[in-house]
């Protein structure tokens, strides 16, 4: 086989419909929908024209930010929008699937759904939403956008280039600490469900669906003293059918760096094949600044050189185009999304196995949560 020709040229941007105007109603008006899904969204020419939100006023306000030009007070009454045919959903993941339940209702103008990530509060209720809208002929994908970080996206086109050959090792090393949202206290948990399920679902969209996990957890001294979780600081390792071992740290501690202490913040993460190996890092810690996620390769078929492509593009709000692009793409040419709720099953089922794994200290095969076997 000969070898590949290794270019600079990668495809890590997302691929956008030809028809930008379908109509999008929004439900939710927080830092998520009003910071990064509604910038993204305008950025690519995309077409809001509703939204709602638990907080009417702040919707109002949203709109008026974004020129959306219909807010309604209840999000049941966005639903009866005949204009509305892509509903983007950013509430908590415990509401979601009564969001969902009522949406399904108005299939006749209602076409596609894309959730927030997590879908729903654990796996049964994520696939109770897939249950829903395969039902009703909705599209369902899920917002799981370190897809659509620019630099998973690019290292993901090295890999099906061969440029790095076969997978051995790969890891994310995350020493960052979030801003925590208000609902996770009722929810009691942390981490896994908000942070680490982007670096399982980047893992699965690397390399696809591992055999088993191994995660060992502890609670986050900063978070504890405003509620009590297991989750807090994460670890765990993916074990591949073929040999291919992925781990990653979640650190949500960070050290005291919010105490008086000097901080260290920041995401790598590294790929190692057998013929080449990548290196990047994730622009996100440094939010608002926009600062761009990297990679730089190496590979024996071009020896005595770290490749380094680069871009402007940033994760937070630029990765959200590729997100409800997936979807409008999908409808447009009659398949599945590429983040489908039922492909995101299997990521739902990968942070379910983790915090079985974690209280039971084993190795917890997915198919234990799925029911499927391998």
């Amino acid at each position: 086989m000969p070898a590949p020709k290794v270019s600079l040229d990668l495809d890590y941007l997302p691929r956008l419909p030809k028809n930008k105007k379908v109509g999008i109603g929004c439900i939710g008006s927080g830092f998520i929908m009003a910071d990064c899904h509604l910038v993204a969204y305008r950025r690519a020419g995309f077409n809001p024209v509703a939204i709602a939100s638990r907080n009417p006023e702040h919707a109002r306000a949203v709109a008026a930010r974004h020129a959306i030009p219909a807010v309604y007070e209840a999000y049941e009454e966005l639903l009866e929008d005949p204009k509305v045919e892509v509903l983007d959903v950013a509430v908590p993941p415990d509401l979601q699937l009564g969001v969902v339940r009522a949406a399904v209702r108005y299939k006749d103008h209602l076409r596609g759904i894309l959730a927030q990530k997590p879908l729903g509060s654990d796996y049964a209720e994520a696939a109770e939403i897939v249950r829903l809208c395969e039902k009703a002929g909705i599209a369902l994908g899920v917002n799981q956008n370190m897809r659509y970080d620019q630099s998973i996206r690019a290292c993901k086109c090295v890999l099906d280039r061969g440029y790095l050959g076969e997978p051995v090792f790969a890891s994310i090393d995350m020493r960052a600490i979030p801003h925590w949202m208000p609902w996770q206290e009722r929810l009691g948990w942390v981490t896994l469900r908000i942070m680490s399920i982007h670096h399982l679902d980047s893992f699965r969209f690397l390399f696809g669906d591992p055999v088993r996990v191994f995660a060992s957890v502890r609670p986050d001294p900063r978070t504890s003293k405003k509620f009590q979780h297991e989750d807090g600081i994460c670890l765990y390792i993916l074990e591949y059918e073929g040999g291919l071992r992925a781990a990653s740290w979640d650190d949500v501690w960070a050290g005291p760096a919010r105490e008086g202490a000097e901080a260290d913040i920041g995401i790598r993460w590294r790929v190692e094949g057998l013929d080449g190996m990548a290196r990047g890092t994730i622009g996100w810690p440094d939010y608002p600044h926009p600062t761009p996620s990297t990679l730089d390769f190496t590979t024996r078929h071009r020896p005595g050189y770290w490749l380094q492509p680069r871009w402007k593009e940033v994760w937070f709000p630029d990765a959200f185009v590729g997100t409800m692009a997936q979807l409008l793409c999908a409808l447009e040419e009659g398949r599945e999304p590429e983040i489908s709720g039922r492909d995101n099953l299997n990521t739902m089922a990968l942070v379910e196995a983790c915090y079985v794994s974690a209280r039971e200290h084993r190795a917890v095969p997915l198919s234990e949560v799925t029911g499927k076997k391998k």
